[in-house]
């Protein structure tokens, strides 16, 4: 009786415990891994899955669904495949891939997932996006008209860039490519423009040294660092510039300006054959599978300044290409040289000679180009481009004549002196107002009254003397009021007479009028 009357006691306590245990039923929705190799795993059972969705496999690593056919999906895989093998479980989602977004992520290095590594507190979102979303339509955008000044001289004086635009910057191995782009976050420390760099297969050295300049040099609390280096899965460097693009454009629909930099376009191309051919794609245009231009063409056609009412901000997007000896007319270049508004092009050559940066001013162009140059700038430059280009002709002529006439050298010592001032050292970005002073002195051949290495020492004081003697005049009156008066001219160029009396080879005539 006594054993009975406890069982009797322990039933009705469970039944008080079962009767508060909410059951409803649930549908899971799982597969099968057929077989998985180099970062690809071919899914089966999953008869419900969308293209692009997430799935999870048993070992807690995420995949995203990149193919799908009658009777598997094709999944890349976004992190390490061990402990995944044949017969593995996989469940699906739901939902599309998806990155974090948020003020929350700026000075922060993460991977493409959210995965903080800087080693610092798990980050924080706002909120998550689709990592593939449509361009902005038309209707929605504005003419790029708003200058993205890069502090290199070559760039803002013949290729202004304007934010909303797409530029290319394309060159062979270690030309300087990746040092455009860094000095163009630098440069953006004090205009509150948002920069984002996308590493995409670099090599995890190459990118700690990205990091530290801008720390050194640039705002780190203004930077996104998003890394899929190259011993990352293959999935990873896929999303990485998708996900960083949804980063930037949470940014921009906040109504500020954007600059994005993918480092690089090649590695991602060919990250996307690899994962192409293992999905078993058709092939496609030459010999890439699927249509790399249009996979290329909807990541880039997302930059755009948006009109007043969609809040007025902006995206510009500076990828990188990587070419082979040169040829810009190979496959990859081509297709992206005709989606972006322009290309700089660095020449091997240049940058063998030492001029650095490398920028072939010939072969590079912008598109949008004067429409968004500072008027003042645009006023100094307009015989530049053609004078820069006559000056290398005439150089290469001369080394096989004997004997020159007067105008043809006076042409070569001014086109030397227009290459002194477009050289410029790595992570120093110079000031509009500096710019504009040197670019002033070209203009006026002031210049061409020293020597070259008096021009050196004129150039790397100008800043300063700036600051000290002509802050008001230069900034306050001309840059700032966005034109050069004739009064305005005559002062400044008696002024900068004066600064370059200083140097002892200056033969010119300080009274002389413009």
């Amino acid at each position: 009786m006594k054993f009975s009357k406890k069982i009797n006691n322990w039933l009705s306590q469970v039944q008080d415990v079962t009767d508060d245990i909410q059951i409803s039923p649930k549908l899971e929705h799982k597969g099968r891994v057929e077989k998985i190799g180099d970062g690809v795993a071919m899914v089966s059972g999953l008869s419900k899955t969308k293209l692009n969705e997430l799935v999870i496999f048993e070992t807690g690593v995420r995949g995203m669904v990149l193919s799908i056919t009658e009777e598997v999906l094709g999944c890349i895989l976004l992190g390490a495949e061990q402990g995944i093998k044949a017969g593995s479980e996989v469940s699906g989602s739901g939902a599309v891939a998806q990155t974090m977004v948020g003020e929350k992520l700026l000075g922060r290095v993460m991977d493409p997932l959210g995965l903080a590594l800087d080693g610092g507190p798990p980050l924080v979102p706002a909120a998550y996006r689709d990592i593939e979303r449509p361009a902005p339509a038309i209707v929605d955008r504005e003419l790029v008209t708003v200058p993205l000044l890069t502090g290199i001289t070559v760039i803002d004086a013949m290729l202004p860039l304007g934010r909303g635009q797409r530029e290319l910057i394309i060159g062979d191995r270690g030309t300087g490519k990746t040092a455009i782009a860094v000095d163009t976050i630098i440069n953006q420390r004090d205009t509150g423009v948002i920069c984002i760099y996308t590493a995409v297969g670099q090599k995890s050295s190459t990118v700690s040294s990205v990091i530290e300049a801008v720390q050194r040099y640039g705002k780190m609390e203004n930077c996104i660092f998003v890394v899929a280096a190259a011993d990352s899965s293959p999935g990873a460097q896929w999303i990485a510039p998708y996900s960083a693009c949804s980063m930037a454009e949470y940014f921009m629909d906040q109504g500020h300006d954007v600059l994005l930099v993918i480092d690089d376009m090649t590695k991602h191309a060919a990250t996307y054959r690899e994962l192409a051919l293992l999905l078993g794609y058709p092939p496609g245009r030459e010999a890439y599978p699927s249509d790399i231009f249009y996979i290329h063409a909807r990541l880039l056609e997302r930059s755009a300044r948006l009109n007043a009412s969609k809040g007025g901000g902006s995206l510009t997007v500076l990828p990188i290409v990587e070419t082979q000896a040169g040829n810009l007319s190979s496959y990859i270049p081509t297709n992206l040289i005709s989606i972006t508004d322009g290309q700089i092009y660095l020449e091997p050559k240049l940058f063998n000679e030492g001029l650095k940066p490398a920028v072939n001013v010939g072969r590079s162009v912008s598109r949008v180009g004067g429409k968004t140059q500072v008027g003042v700038i645009r006023h100094l430059v307009d015989s530049l481009k053609i004078d820069y280009a006559q000056f290398q002709e005439l150089e290469i002529f001369t080394r096989f004549s004997t004997t020159t006439d007067q105008h043809t050298l006076k042409a070569i010592e001014h086109g030397r002196r227009i290459r002194a001032v477009l050289g410029q050292s790595q992570y120093r970005p110079l000031p509009l107002g500096e710019q504009f002073a040197l670019l002033f002195a070209l203009k006026e051949n002031i210049l061409d009254r020293l020597s070259l290495d008096d021009v050196a020492q004129f150039k790397n004081g100008i800043g300063e003397w700036i600051t000290q003697q002509a802050a008001a005049l230069v900034i306050n009156r001309i840059i700032d009021g966005g034109e050069l008066l004739l009064k305005d001219k005559n002062i400044f160029y008696e002024m900068l007479c004066e600064y370059s009396e200083q140097f002892h080879s200056y033969d010119g005539d300080a009274n002389a009028t413009p």
